[in-house]
């Protein structure tokens, strides 16, 4: 990826995260990323295609670190419990606004087809990860959307009350989910 794409896409995310996509302005991005607004423009042809360059980016980060994660882990019931250690590490962050595609539905997902559509996308390829690990294990497809729900409601719970220990509480749960499906 070229430098200026680049900077244009690490300006974008840190002001859409930070504060949300639509109180940042095309003025205020090609001030922070050090681009004129005509290469800004050569880049993207607007600013709702600056926000799909975030999201994707983002995914690939998601998907980055929960590989990394269940890396670390040799048993199927491990790697499905590394999720909440993931989660908890990112949790602890000072950048932790919650999860990037939960407020770009929020913002956009009602007059941005697109943006639903790659949020939606997100949600289900993180589903999908999850429905394999818990295969893996032995679990079964009611298992798995359980454990979704109890990583997606840490998001939110962290992101909302600003305390990361929402991770810790949502991994007990887990294991005792886990435990009564697979033993």
């Amino acid at each position: 990826m070229d430098t200026t794409r680049t900077a244009i896409l690490d300006a974008a995310d840190r002001l859409y995260y930070e504060r949300g996509i639509q109180q940042v302005g095309i003025d205020e991005l090609r001030s922070a990323s050090g681009v004129s607004l005509k290469r800004l423009y050569s880049e993207f042809p607007g600013k709702n295609a600056i926000v799909l360059a975030v999201l994707e980016r983002r995914h690939a980060m998601w998907v980055e670190g929960l590989d990394v994660a269940a890396r670390g882990e040799e048993s199927p019931r491990g790697k499905l419990l590394a999720i909440f250690d993931f989660l908890a590490d990112w949790f602890i962050t000072d950048q932790f606004r919650g999860c990037a595609f939960i407020n770009a539905f929020g913002e956009l997902g009602g007059s941005s087809p697109e943006i639903a559509t790659v949020a939606r996308a997100h949600k289900q390829s993180f589903q999908d990860y999850v429905d394999s690990l818990v295969a893996d294990a032995g679990g079964t497809i009611p298992l798995a959307r359980q454990l979704v729900l109890l990583a997606e409601g840490a998001q939110t719970t962290s992101a909302i009350s600003g305390r990361p220990e929402a991770a810790v509480h949502a991994k007990a749960a887990a294991a005792v989910l886990i435990s009564a499906a697979l033993d």
